[in-house]
């Protein structure tokens, strides 16, 4: 079994959900972690187990010389920690979002590209057991050989008010771009995990909390080169009626050819063929971690290819693609007219 020397750059809230799953990976061990607040620090390697602190991560990549580097730090930080690992040959893997603009995303993926080393996203989102068992099922044609529409609809309800996001991802209020670029993202590239190449797009985004810079309401249409059509119906305003808004993030339903896929809120999958009644499909998914575990299968996905070589599913040229899309979301909020996706 290869062994692979890991460091971490951040500290934050989602950093905890990082850390924790490295601690499940047997091939892997944290050996630093970079932080230029010392008491935030300590509480990562006092709970993770990290053995040591920098708060330079330069001077951690040297010192430490480890085969990757977990970057798990603000969206602004991203451009220069992914080009100074790449020009020290240490494979990345960057948490989302990458950068503030596609250009700046354009100028990680390339420098990592001409340095020749191993780049991945840290979207986690299609890792999650529900739309890999989806996924499963529509391969296995569960529903018919064509999708016919995918729509979701999610509540979040931890934005009103004035406190919005304070308990949790204060920074969230200062974007100026936020639904779509924080977590509209995660659906665009899985619906293109599970549906393919986005065609186009048709969206409506508004401000429904006036303490943030950002927006916090979209209503986007996707239409897909397949013909299916994508509906994401989302606001982090008003609420779900769910206990634990945050295992599944709200409902999905997917329609094909031959009946309808439908994810709850619990996380329960029903498949419904037509002409027969709805019926439960089991599969295994567990509340840990974050939304089902994804940290894991998704940092689990990083070492296997590693491993072997392989391409990363969120590699930097795959994941482009995905924020070609997201690109094209805000100029037709802005135009108010569809978008053609140039990839």
């Amino acid at each position: 079994m290869t062994q692979f020397k890991g460091v971490c750059v951040g500290a934050g809230y989602f950093s905890h959900f990082q850390y924790e799953a490295w601690g499940r990976i047997p091939e892997v061990t944290i050996t630093a972690m970079c932080n230029r607040d010392a008491g935030r620090a300590k509480t990562i390697m006092d709970k993770f187990g990290v053995a040591n602190h920098y708060t330079d991560y330069r001077e951690m990549l040297e010192k430490e010389k480890p085969d990757f580097v977990d970057i798990i730090t603000p969206p602004p930080t991203h451009v220069e920690m992914c080009r100074i690992a790449a020009e020290r040959g240490v494979h990345v893997i960057c948490q989302k979002p990458l950068a503030p603009t596609f250009e700046e995303a354009k100028q990680i993926v390339a420098g990592a590209e001409t340095a020749g080393i191993r780049f991945m996203v840290h979207e986690n989102w299609r890792f999650q057991p529900w739309y890999r068992e989806i996924r499963r099922l529509l391969d296995d044609g569960a529903i018919g050989d064509t999708i016919h529409v995918m729509s979701f609809r999610s509540r979040m309800g931890d934005g009103w008010g004035q406190d919005a996001y304070l308990d949790r991802q204060p920074y969230f209020r200062d974007y100026p771009r936020l639904l779509v670029y924080e977590n509209g993202v995660h659906f665009i590239d899985t619906y293109r995990y599970l549906g393919g190449e986005i065609a186009s797009v048709y969206a409506a985004l508004k401000k429904l909390n006036p303490v943030i810079a950002g927006e916090d309401f979209a209503v986007v249409v996707f239409n897909f080169a397949s013909g299916a059509t994508g509906l994401w119906d989302a606001n982090r305003y008003n609420e779900s009626n769910y206990p634990k808004p945050r295992y599944t993030f709200g409902e999905f339903l997917v329609d094909g050819s031959g009946g309808s896929i439908r994810l709850y809120n619990d996380a329960r999958l029903t498949v419904q063929t037509l002409g027969k009644p709805e019926r439960e499909h089991e599969y295994p998914h567990e509340d840990r971690n974050f939304c089902g575990d994804c940290c894991y299968t998704t940092q689990r996905h990083f070492i296997d290819r590693l491993g072997d070589g392989r391409p990363f599913e969120t590699n930097g040229l795959e994941y482009l693609r995905t924020l070609a899309v997201q690109d094209a979301v805000y100029e037709s909020a802005a135009k108010g007219m569809p978008i053609r996706i140039a990839y």
